[in-house]
């Protein structure tokens, strides 16, 4: 018998039980012995930074929450057993109740290499802020003080923040860490 031809599809999941649905895909495959008809399933995910207690943390978060790619080859009953895994609300498709559309092979290079890209780069933190909006510090002396950004440094990794103690203004330099943004 050949190779059996795997391509990738997007599988739609409730957010935040992507890790379930990985797990239980997996079990599934071991236990129906489908190994053969579906190949690597992966959450795609990316680093990141917090400060808790004064320590600088990372969390793996995923990126593109709700969704699980899967390698299958959708033959007799591999699409229904991946649909009734618990937590699975679909495939993404062209059409509600249609086919499970594949991907095409750029875009699965483009995630797989951005998935690889975000665990290699992981000190590399994109620039969340801007100057003039309103954050709250979250760690250090001046822990729950709301200010507005006033400067950006985007090599030191350090705002500048006007933030009003006892009724003065005061600016404050802190790091991308020490704040988040108001909501």
């Amino acid at each position: 018998m050949g190779e059996i031809k795997k391509l990738w599809y997007v599988v739609r999941a409730i957010s935040g039980k992507e890790k379930k649905v990985k797990e239980y895909l997996e079990l599934e495959i071991s236990r129906m012995k489908l190994d053969a008809y579906i190949g690597q399933v992966l959450i795609p995910t990316e680093k990141v930074f917090q400060m808790r207690n004064g320590k600088k943390v990372s969390k793996e978060k995923a990126y593109l929450p709700g969704y699980v790619l899967v390698e299958a080859a959708l033959v007799g009953e591999v699409s229904h057993v991946i649909k009734g895994i618990p937590n699975v609300i679909g495939f993404l498709g062209a059409e509600k109740g249609g086919e499970p559309v594949p991907m095409r092979l750029s875009e699965v290079n483009r995630i797989l290499g951005k998935v690889d890209e975000l665990s290699e780069t992981e000190e590399e933190m994109k620039i969340p802020f801007v100057v003039g909006e309103s954050v709250k510090v979250v760690d250090g002396p001046f822990n729950n003080f709301s200010g507005t950004i006033e400067e950006i440094n985007e090599e030191k990794k350090k705002l500048k923040v006007m933030v009003k103690i006892f009724g003065r203004k005061n600016l404050l330099e802190l790091s991308y860490l020490q704040v988040e943004k108001e909501v």
